[in-house]
């Protein structure tokens, strides 16, 4: 099975930017941004945007899903759902796949907001989908998780269910792609990878204490944080954590960033941290003034994040100095999505924020 690419390289089609969420964007950012446009909604923003084909999509407290001109900033279309939507939305080709508070996964088209399907899980989705085609090449998988406490297989083209796979407890993060497999962390304390063709569990590594973010893979290691206060690296060939990284007291919810040699994620410390992919020491990190949710994107030699300090921040990828930050004032518990040297955000002031080249 093999990610599904979306039409512009430079687009970032769902949560992370890729199905294994990596977090990383194609091209470069200015040094100095400037905001190009907002968007308000009607409640806080905690979904992150998904950005295709000039269109960026988000999800608002208000119970909408939103679609927005990525150049001007005015609205497309909006559709509502019967709750709050926290999820990331997923854009594949021409269609958008998101999960809301009311455990339905709803199927629309992108270019219209127009409904295709809905499908029914039994509680609220906070996660954000992901998607694969099938090795022959022509079922489409959408994968989501639900606080039902089952990672669900959905067929894209129907809106049926394939597999369900069930877990000890809420699947809050998203569920990564890699080598025909899904990785995801569970409530249950678990990082369980399963089959994606048949929805049966290969193995379960367990971390010790409920997993809410969403973990990166590369190279057949998953690296992820839990409410234990601590972020690991799982080696997923022999199922054995090979590094543990410790937070002095905080737990991680933050999903990290993966370029290279080094890994970008944030904290409930009030801080951003850049630890070494080999061993998991530290090359840097650094102190904001609230807990860092959002989840890092890398773009370049740039990490864009967001803080409840109100604050959009962007950082040199090298020493984690301080480049820009804008100060929208509430809580940026959405994680940025960076495209074509554009960055969009949104707030729990219920705006959607895009800055641009100064």
């Amino acid at each position: 099975a093999t990610g599904w690419s979306s039409a512009g390289a430079e687009d970032w089609p769902r949560f992370r930017g890729d199905s294994q969420f990596r977090g990383v964007a194609a091209g470069n950012l200015a040094d100095q941004l400037k905001l190009k446009w907002t968007f308000k909604t009607g409640g806080p923003i905690k979904s992150s945007a998904a950005i295709s084909n000039g269109r960026v999509f988000i999800g608002s407290d208000d119970g909408h899903i939103y679609a927005i001109d990525l150049a001007k900033g005015h609205n497309l279309w909006k559709y509502l759902t019967g709750g709050a939507v926290e999820a990331p939305p997923l854009v594949i080709n021409d269609r958008l796949y998101v999960g809301a508070e009311d455990g339905i996964l709803y199927a629309l088209h992108t270019s219209t907001g127009k409904e295709i399907w809905k499908y029914q899980t039994d509680a609220r989705i906070l996660g954000s989908a992901n998607g694969l085609s099938q090795a022959d090449g022509k079922h489409l998988s959408i994968l989501v998780g639900s606080y039902d406490n089952f990672l669900h297989c959905i067929d894209a083209t129907t809106g049926t269910n394939r597999w369900k796979y069930e877990t000890g407890n809420y699947v809050n993060g998203a569920a990564a792609i890699a080598n025909g497999q899904t990785v995801f962390g569970g409530c249950d304390g678990d990082l369980h990878v399963v089959s994606i063709d048949q929805g049966e569990l290969v193995s379960r590594i367990g971390l010790g204490a409920p997993i809410a973010g969403t973990a990166a893979v590369v190279d057949k290691s998953a690296y992820i944080g839990h409410y234990g206060n601590q972020f690991v690296r799982v080696d997923l060939k022999d199922n054995q954590i090979k590094w543990t990284f410790e937070d002095q007291a905080f737990p991680f919810f933050s999903s990290p960033a993966i370029s290279h040699d080094r890994i970008v994620v944030g904290s409930r410390a009030r801080r951003v941290y850049c630890l070494r992919l080999q061993d998991g020491q530290e090359i840097w990190s650094i102190g904001v003034r609230g807990k860092v949710d959002s989840s890092p994107a890398i773009c370049g030699d740039k990490v864009i994040i967001g803080s409840d300090d109100g604050r959009l921040y962007v950082l040199h990828l090298d020493d984690g100095q301080e480049i820009w930050s804008y100060q929208i004032g509430e809580a940026v518990t959405s994680s940025p999505a960076v495209t074509a040297g554009m960055i969009v955000v949104g707030a729990e002031d219920g705006v959607v924020y895009a800055f641009g080249p100064s």
